[in-house]
């Protein structure tokens, strides 16, 4: 615990290696920037991301478990960022930057105007229980790119990702070392790193938090596209229907980029060599566990139904 202590505290005064001075486009969450012209606006996007690392001297988990999640957490720490995103999205918009004049925390995530929200709504707005035609969407698509390796063949629809505005990000990262990939430039993910371990932060009434408890103050980190590896999740944030269609579109034109392959289709329908969504039913009876074992059942595979 205390080598991670010491991590932290050299992070927060490190030396971080800037962008690159490249003619390339730098991507992040669906925004495209020059980094000779707009610098400071890729960094201030950066910040303004939710960034949630290790923490340490949180209550023990179930009473008596761990009080920190240092060396285990790390992927969790990114599920979380990549929600949070949705989050944002979901309640200020992409556009939301946090400004380093007001307390992150409070008054920038929650600007003071006169259209409060409550709940997702103005004040005084007249809410009824009608259905609404569209909920906001979070799309968590996981994939495998490769055996052990990430497949070149990917590598440009992967890209394609982060250009689109309904883009979450994406989890992965290396073996037993998760991250949260925002972005790209040139031939390099940009991705925020949890593996940094902070005090647990007690929440009081005043919600006073320091910015660089949960946003990154230092240029984010980045790795070659090749170093990836292939497991990873890709998320996708519509807030309404016609983002949802926009995005269709533009996963259907991935389909077409020349000497790439797409990391997943879009069809109308299932696909008739899929299982039908009965046949996947957890909640099974022991004729529902016969039936799943003649229908995995196989001269090539084994499968074993467990009992969970």
């Amino acid at each position: 615990m205390d080598a991670a202590t010491l991590t932290y505290d050299t992070l927060r005064f490190a030396e971080f290696e800037d962008f690159p001075e490249t003619s390339e486009p730098v991507w992040i969450l669906g925004r495209k920037y020059s980094i000779f012209t707009e610098k400071d606006e890729i960094l201030s996007d950066v910040a303004s991301r939710l960034w949630f690392t290790y923490r340490k001297n949180f209550p023990a988990i179930g009473g008596t478990g761990p009080t920190s999640d240092t060396g285990w957490g790390c992927m969790l720490r990114c599920g979380q960022m990549i929600f949070a995103q949705a989050l944002v999205c979901r309640h200020l918009g992409r556009g939301r930057l946090c400004r380093s004049s007001l307390p992150c925390a409070g008054a920038a995530a929650f600007p003071a105007d006169s259209d409060r929200h409550c709940n997702g709504f103005p004040a005084g707005a007249e809410v009824t229980n009608r259905p609404a035609p569209w909920r906001p969407l979070v799309l968590l698509i996981p994939l495998r790119l490769g055996l052990t390796d990430i497949n070149e063949a990917y590598v440009e629809t992967l890209k394609r990702c982060f250009m689109m505005p309904q883009s979450l990000g994406v989890i992965g990262g290396k073996p037993n070392s998760a991250h949260y990939f925002i972005g790209y430039v040139g031939e390099e993910l940009i991705y925020l790193d949890p593996h940094t371990t902070q005090p647990a932060v007690e929440f009081t009434d005043s919600c006073f938090i320091p910015d660089e408890s949960f946003h990154c103050q230092h240029p984010p980190s980045r790795m070659s596209i090749g170093e990836l590896d292939p497991s990873i999740a890709v998320g996708f944030f519509c807030k309404t229907e016609d983002d949802f269609n926009d995005w269709c579109q533009q996963v259907t034109m991935l389909s077409l980029l020349g000497g790439a392959l797409p990391m997943f289709e879009l069809v109308e329908q299932q696909p008739s060599h899929l299982a039908c969504p009965d046949v996947l039913n957890l909640s099974l009876d022991s004729s529902d566990v016969e039936r799943l074992e003649r229908f995995f059942d196989s001269e090539d595979e084994d499968f074993e139904i467990l009992s969970l």
